[in-house]
């Protein structure tokens, strides 16, 4: 139930920390005290509704406005590199075939049917991002195939998000990453039993 977000004041830049020791690099980090939006959106809830779990709410509310966050990098990165949502969303899929695939491929991965898969193509190929190519084992078969500038225009806009998300993370010591990541996992395994397996 998160609630829209409120302006804050940016706080001062720290300061870098000077190289910790091997011991102190390997200790659990004390939690941080800092206050984030979910501490206030908590505490205004708790007494209009005295069931409410803090701590449930909390976890829910951050991977809601997490989400959030690194769906705004995301399109932000799409305008940087010129491209619509559309547009990259099918040169992702051809990356993740190694590069190149067959329309039918593509079709099925978009979950589209041939035409449009056809229409997107048209437009990528006028821009210079892919090729359509024979088949070199069957004539009758088309290849689809990133090229140079469109495997670097699909890598720029992934990589703007990849290092958001290890900025984020990198908070965390290594042993703290895999805890979180094994937990959500958890949670993932959960919510993923009581409905359709999706492809997020």
């Amino acid at each position: 139930m998160a609630q829209p977000e409120e302006r804050r004041t940016p706080s001062e830049p720290r300061t870098p920390s000077e190289p910790r020791t091997a011991r102190e690099a390997s200790a659990p980090r004390e939690p941080s005290a800092a206050r984030d939006w979910t501490d206030g959106h908590v505490a205004r809830w708790q007494p209009v509704l005295p069931d409410l779990d803090p701590v449930v709410e909390g976890a829910v509310t951050r991977m809601k406005k997490l989400s959030v966050h690194l769906r705004r990098v995301r399109e932000q990165s799409l305008v940087d590199f010129d491209l619509e949502r559309h547009e990259f969303d099918t040169l992702h899929k051809i990356a993740g075939r190694g590069g190149s695939a067959a329309p039918s491929e593509l079709a099925q991965d978009l979950d589209l049917a041939p035409a449009s898969v056809s229409g997107r193509l048209d437009a990528l190929e006028k821009r210079g991002f892919v090729r359509r190519t024979q088949s070199t084992t069957d004539r009758r078969r088309v290849v689809v195939e990133l090229t140079d500038a469109g495997h670097e225009t699909w890598l720029g806009a992934m990589d703007v998000l990849g290092h958001e998300e290890y900025r984020l993370l990198g908070v965390l010591s290594p042993e703290e990453r895999a805890l979180l990541n094994g937990m959500l996992r958890r949670v993932m395994v959960e919510a993923e039993s009581t409905e359709p397996t999706r492809h997020w």
